[in-house]
């Protein structure tokens, strides 16, 4: 990851994905616009006719597998398929049913024997490392003739726009108007006997929504201190200031996120760099085609690059 910094992105996704360890294989919406369902049928069609290309019982390799989508959508179109799933973060999703997955592996150091794969898959996942490492240990993973299809973010596309949209929703509430701040003030001043919820915590959440929108990150975290002082009025100050805290403390990972997605997006460009890596790594270039949202939205840019790759027999 070029310019951002390694640890902290592993720290923000390991707790993304702790977070929703709970959640069925390929259940949440990621970093992606919640109001854009039609990139995820995009997707899936496009994993769709990669799998159909592949020879039977194929073992394929997924690179940061995260919540194991794209092994689920491999197996939707192929049940005879055998995915296997690495992701940096220890703690994930469930599996979906029938595949492999193991945390707490790097992407340029893969823990298995050369030509291990009939081919290697990953969705939002490459772009977030160094993409010239990972590219020799995919050649060297994948078999003579074996496949490699990417879904890689795109530095013009709306996922990325979307994400920095959050970011600033985020500064806004966190930096810029000192909510978490003026919340624990209001404790202490709480803690001896003097003021109610401040006029300023009250109306944070409709200032949030009238700037940047009714379900934005603005609103979302005033609103969870507003109900977080409410409802904590009979609680220890102190009890309620952790909550505060764990507010915070997601706001801040959600942040370390969007960096190393805005990272991956630098790296990845419009998909020619990641070509680039590939073909100098000695894969054969099969196709490039720019993924547009199928929903109403979707005369718009396209959102994800799908590049897809051969290793020579």
């Amino acid at each position: 990851m070029a310019k951002h910094d390694q640890h902290s992105s592993h720290t923000a996704w390991n707790a993304f994905w702790a977070q929703n360890a709970a959640s069925p294989a390929g259940s949440g919406g990621g970093c992606l616009p919640a109001a854009s369902p039609g990139i995820d049928r995009v997707q899936a069609k496009a994993w769709a006719s990669f799998a159909a290309k592949l020879p039977r019982a194929a073992r394929v390799l997924d690179l940061a597998t995260g919540d194991g989508r794209v092994m689920q959508r491999l197996l939707d179109a192929r049940r005879d398929l055998k995915p296997v799933g690495i992701d940096l973060a220890t703690t994930l999703p469930p599996a979906p049913r029938g595949t492999k997955l193991r945390g707490g592996v790097l992407m340029h150091d893969l823990p298995f024997p050369d030509g291990s794969f009939a081919a290697v898959t990953s969705q939002f996942g490459f772009e977030y490392g160094d993409m010239q490492a990972i590219a020799a240990e995919i050649a060297r993973v994948l078999r003579p003739g074996g496949w490699l299809g990417l879904i890689t973010h795109r530095i013009d596309g709306p996922i990325l726009s979307h994400n920095l949209r959050r970011r600033e929703q985020i500064d806004w509430a966190v930096a810029a108007q000192d909510l978490p701040g003026k919340a624990k003030n209001s404790l202490r001043l709480r803690a001896i006997g003097v003021g109610s919820l401040p006029e300023e915590l009250a109306t944070a959440p409709e200032r949030g929504a009238r700037e940047f929108g009714p379900q934005s990150a603005a609103w979302e975290i005033a609103e969870a201190i507003r109900q977080t002082l409410v409802h904590g009025k009979n609680e220890p100050p102190m009890q309620t200031a952790a909550v505060i805290d764990r507010i915070v403390a997601q706001a801040q990972n959600e942040l370390g996120r969007i960096a190393s997605l805005e990272a991956a997006a630098q790296a990845a460009g419009t998909g020619e760099p990641v070509a680039a890596v590939l073909t100098a790594a000695g894969l054969r270039p099969i196709a490039s085609e720019m993924l547009h949202d199928a929903g109403p939205t979707g005369a718009g840019a396209p959102f994800a690059t799908f590049l897809t790759f051969q290793k020579p027999a």
